[in-house]
């Protein structure tokens, strides 16, 4: 039996300001656009029709810029998808306001909006952290700016952190990118670091054709190498320290398949990348790096640019298994790196999303 509560429904946006639902936004939206990578600080950005129903036309009387609902920090909240499988997709603050008149268009408000994590980027500093872990660093400036902390990975800790003159947010984000892990806020206000494997995300398999209504995808081996080494000094034992990682740093992620990094060995025999860094100062330190290098650039191998017909799910983290892709391209191991959700009057809800994956399939 059809379910009519369905056939009749529309995925619109739902907005909350302060905790609370406001119906009119969601009457007056023209154009919803929120974005997020793996490094964390999700934005929106709204367009209202500022000449509604309960106004005369008049700049006295615009739709929400009187500050009634919403002003400069406001508490605001977007919840999409079609009934039982809504997803709040953004919780944030209300950064900016703008209005735009244009002639012969009628008046509209732009709202921006960012998470928590956009306190860590109105705060500059320069600090050094001694004998420090990452985790530790991240649960010390979380807790500075009123934020939980959570942190899941590895490596070293550290004789010397320094943060120069950058914001916390970018240092953390420096941090991050240095163990090649993710950095994201929830809406509970916490704080996560986790590798990209630590990193909990939904499984989605896309069918194109299907809900996977565009797809582009490729495997690029300009980026791959056969090792990435890292040198440094250590200056309490007084010598050079190095490590060089390889394919078999990749391969605990990979099921089946080439990987990027036995493709570059076969083709360009030798082929490595080589360097020095003035914070390596032990062996510890450049393991971690040398071993993150290496994920990084292997986990690019495969990218896909991908948009669906609206999925709420589709966040940073996602697990993604392509159907009808290509035979290189085809099944699981792809972890969503970029999400962008829109929706307008013209075309209403669409995801794109940008995926990931180290390996083509055999």
């Amino acid at each position: 039996m059809t379910d009519l509560a369905n056939l009749y429904s529309s995925p619109a946006p739902v907005f909350s300001v302060a905790g609370r639902a406001e119906g009119r936004l969601g009457r007056d939206l023209l154009r919803l656009d929120i974005a997020e990578g793996v490094l964390g600080l999700r934005t929106m950005v709204a367009h209202f029709g500022a000449v509604a129903a309960d106004t005369d036309g008049s700049d006295r009387y615009l739709s929400y810029l009187d500050g009634r609902i919403l002003d400069l920090g406001t508490g605001i909240g977007v919840t999409i998808g079609p009934p039982d499988g809504e997803r709040k997709i953004f919780t944030g603050v209300v950064s900016a306001l703008e209005v735009c008149f244009e002639e012969g268009q009628v008046p509209y408000v732009s709202v921006f909006a960012e998470d928590a994590l956009m306190r860590l980027r109105m705060t500059t500093r320069t600090a050094t952290w001694t004998d420090h872990s990452d985790a530790d660093v991240v649960t010390a400036i979380a807790g500075e700016h009123g934020l939980g902390a959570q942190t899941d990975v590895d490596g070293p800790s550290y004789p010397v952190i320094q943060q120069w003159e950058q914001s916390d947010l970018a240092f953390l984000r420096d941090r991050a990118q240095r163990l090649d892990a993710e950095l994201w806020v929830d809406a509970d206000d916490v704080v996560h670091l986790a590798g990209r494997e630590r990193r909990p995300g939904p499984e989605i398999r896309l069918v194109q054709g299907g809900e996977l209504i565009g797809l582009t995808a490729r495997a690029d081996v300009a980026h791959q190498r056969a090792t990435v080494e890292l040198r440094g000094w250590d200056h309490r034992s007084v010598e050079a320290v190095s490590h060089v990682a390889g394919d078999a740093v990749v391969a605990a992620e990979v099921g089946s398949g080439r990987t990027g990094v036995q493709v570059a060995a076969q083709l360009f025999p030798g082929s490595g990348i080589r360097r020095s860094r003035r914070d390596v100062l032990d062996r510890a330190t450049a393991e971690a790096y040398a071993n993150a290098e290496m994920l990084r650039r292997a986990r690019g191998f495969v990218t896909v640019d991908g948009v669906t017909s609206g999925t709420p799910d589709l966040i940073p983290g996602a697990k993604l298994d392509l159907r009808r892709a290509g035979r290189p391209f085809e099944g699981a191991g792809y972890r969503v790196v970029h999400a962008h959700h829109s929706y307008d009057l013209t075309i209403g809800y669409r995801t794109r999303f940008r995926a990931e994956r180290p390996s083509v399939s055999a």
